[in-house]
């Protein structure tokens, strides 16, 4: 029988003004994705197709690799959508055979007053047949320490997203801007008379 494991997080972030809106900055899913974690675990498989290792997690004494598949896309108001279409769980072939993973998340600019937040939620459910050792552990123990897992993953990726995020927006919305005002400069040159 599964057992099923769940953990929700909510994020809202304030966005500090810069040059380019941050809804340009979210029409580039891949820049969320690394974001999310660092680039050495994260393999583009193609447009909207990013393959994410994560870290080895322990459960109940077992070590576990997840790897997930996530499809990542974005609106044209900058609304991004990601969600898991394929899991594999390394570490135990019993579990990887008897494992679903699901992961659906948003994440979308808002405009409260003068401020811009990114408001976001994201939902984590994983379902389980658990090997024969860990089966016989009482149900309430397994679903506490599976629920806090699930909940520990998801904030360590909304304190990712969070620091990592608006550091990264900060730094393109800022080189974008000077090579706006460059190609600017140079087109005022070019057309200045000669004297």
């Amino acid at each position: 029988m599964d057992t099923r494991f769940t953990a929700s997080q909510s994020v809202e972030l304030p966005v500090a003004e810069q040059p380019i809106p941050i809804q340009h900055y979210l029409r580039q899913p891949q820049r969320l994705v690394n974001a999310l974690a660092a680039s050495s675990r994260i393999e583009p498989l193609g447009d909207e197709l990013f393959r994410l290792k994560m870290r080895p997690l322990s459960f109940m004494m077992v070590s576990l690799q997840p790897i997930v598949d996530l499809r990542v896309w974005a609106e044209s108001d900058g609304t991004v959508h990601l969600c898991s279409v394929r899991c594999e769980i390394r570490g135990i072939e019993y579990i990887n055979q008897r494992f679903a993973l699901n992961l659906v998340g948003k994440l979308q600019p808002r405009q409260l007053k003068q401020t811009t937040y990114l408001v976001g939620k994201a939902d984590l459910e994983v379902a389980v047949e658990m090997p024969p050792p860990l089966a016989f552990t009482p149900k309430p123990i397994l679903e506490a320490t599976g629920n806090g897992l699930l909940k520990s993953v998801l904030l360590t990726i909304k304190q990712r997203l969070m620091h990592q995020l608006l550091l990264d927006y900060q730094e393109w919305a800022g080189s974008h801007h000077e090579a706006e005002a460059t190609t600017q400069v140079r087109g005022l040159s070019t057309n200045s008379p000669i004297a």
